[in-house]
C-alpha cells in the first residue's frame, strides 16, 4: 500500500479500492491547526499515556469542537504511520460534515417543507449506510448524528449507502439532545420512533416540518430525547420477533412521511 504526502503531516492512503481510501493528520501542532482551520475530523487517536502541555491543548480543542478522542496503544498509531506522530493521529472524515445551524435556515429559505432524520446512539455502520440510502432516495433533507457513541462517515458507511452519503448532508452535533432542542426551537415537529409509543406511526402528522428520531436497536432512544418528542410513534409488531432492524424501521416511517406529503399535494 502506498501513501502520498499531501502537505506536512497530511497523508492520503492509496488502495486498490477507492472506497477504502482514508486520510489523516499526524503530529500535535498539525492536528491543532487543522481543528482551528475547520477540517472535518472524524476522530483523533491518541496513545494511552498521552500527556504534556501541547497534548492538553489538543484535548481541549477537541472537546471544544466536539471531536471524538480515543486512547489506543502506541502500536496502533505506528501501524498507521511510522512517521513522528507524537502520539496523536487525526482521521479525517470521508465526507465533510454540515452544521445543523446552517442547514435549518437554508431549508426554510429554499421554501422546503423539511424532513430530517436524527440517529440517537446508532453505532452500526451498515444500518447507518442503509438509512442514508433510504433517506436519500426518499428526498429527506439531512441526517443528524451526535459526536459520541455514534456512527460516523467512513469508507464502509459510504459503501453501504451505495454512495448516498455523498448526496445527503450529514450534520454532526455535540449531542442528540442538543440537536433535537435546536430543531424544536426552529419549528420542527419531533417524532420519536419507539415501541414505547402508544400512537400508530400512520396516525402521526408528517406533513409539517418534521425530525424523525431513530434509536439504537439495543438501547432505543434516550429518555432525555424522548421527553422532547411531540409524538411517540410505534410500528405495530404482529409476528413472533419483537422488534425491527433500525434501518428497516426508518425506511417504513420515512416513506410514511413521503406518502402523507404526496397525498397532501394531490389534494391541493
Amino acid at each position: 500500500m502506498m501513501r502520498r504526502l499531501l502537505m506536512p503531516g497530511l497523508y492520503w492512503k492509496d488502495n486498490d479500492n477507492d472506497m477504502e481510501k482514508s486520510d489523516y493528520i499526524f503530529g500535535l501542532r498539525a492536528i491543532i491547526e487543522a481543528i482551528e482551520a475547520g477540517k472535518d475530523i472524524d476522530k483523533i487517536l491518541v496513545k494511552t499515556d498521552f500527556s504534556g502541555d501541547l497534548a492538553r491543548e489538543l484535548l481541549g480543542k477537541a472537546k471544544a469542537y466536539g471531536i471524538l478522542v480515543k486512547r489506543v496503544p502506541q502500536e496502533k498509531l505506528n501501524r498507521i504511520t511510522m512517521k513522528n506522530h507524537q502520539g496523536a493521529i487525526a482521521i479525517l472524515a470521508a465526507v465533510p460534515y454540515h452544521k445543523l445551524e446552517n442547514i435549518i435556515p437554508m431549508l426554510y429559505e429554499e421554501g422546503k417543507n423539511p424532513l430530517i432524520v436524527v440517529l440517537d446512539g446508532v453505532t452500526d455502520i451498515r444500518n447507518f449506510g442503509a438509512i442514508a440510502r433510504t433517506a436519500c432516495c426518499a428526498g429527506a433533507d439531512a441526517i443528524v448524528i451526535p459526536s459520541h457513541n455514534s456512527v460516523s462517515i467512513t469508507a464502509d458507511a459510504i459503501k453501504t449507502s451505495a454512495g448516498a452519503l455523498f448526496h445527503i448532508p450529514v450534520c454532526r452535533e455535540k449531542t442528540t439532545l442538543d440537536a433535537v432542542k435546536q430543531l424544536k426551537n426552529n419549528g420542527y415537529k419531533i417524532v420519536a420512533a419507539t415501541e414505547k409509543g402508544a400512537l400508530n406511526y400512520t396516525k402521526t402528522d408528517f406533513t409539517v416540518p418534521v425530525a424523525i428520531v431513530m434509536g439504537a436497536e439495543e438501547t432505543g432512544i434516550s429518555d432525555d430525547v424522548l421527553r422532547q418528542a411531540d409524538d411517540l410513534a410505534a410500528i405495530p409488531i404482529i409476528g413472533e420477533i419483537s422488534s425491527l432492524n433500525v434501518s428497516v424501521a426508518a425506511g417504513i416511517i420515512i416513506y410514511e412521511a413521503i406518502r402523507q406529503r404526496n397525498l397532501e399535494k394531490s389534494l391541493d
